[in-house]
């Protein structure tokens, strides 16, 4: 019976440990990676864990939308503003990616390359 606890007890933050998984593997992107379109891959990856980590306690199963109805007086309800939060995170993240692969394409343009390592070489960085 405590093995089934156990197991529960995991299976029941499933969403957690995928949202841990997905901030490990953006960071490690980002931070493993000299090449700049893959470091805003990894950026993406890691929004996309922080949207999971702030919609997943704001879906309450059994919840209904907070719109009052007469005569359902012990109705339960799901909060609507982290959906709202995410909807504009969502939006400010695409156009955070659009910048950084506008920037992307002018440093291809100026040094030759996306690597850092090469543009760093080319450019004179005292």
């Amino acid at each position: 019976m405590e093995g089934l606890n156990e197991l529960a007890f995991v299976l029941g933050g499933v969403n957690h440990w995928i949202t841990v998984f997905l901030i490990m593997a953006g960071l490690y992107i980002i931070v493993s990676r000299s090449n700049m379109i893959k470091k805003l891959v990894g950026l993406s990856i890691f929004q996309t864990s922080v949207y999971l980590l702030y919609v997943s306690p704001g879906k309450i199963i059994g919840g209904t939308a907070p719109i009052i109805i007469e005569g359902a007086e012990d109705q339960l309800y799901s909060n609507p503003l982290p959906h709202v939060l995410i909807l504009t995170a969502i939006v400010v993240g695409v156009a955070t990616l659009a910048l950084g692969l506008a920037l992307v394409v002018r440093v291809n343009e100026a040094y030759g390359s996306i690597e850092e390592d090469e543009v760093y070489s080319v450019g004179d960085w005292n």
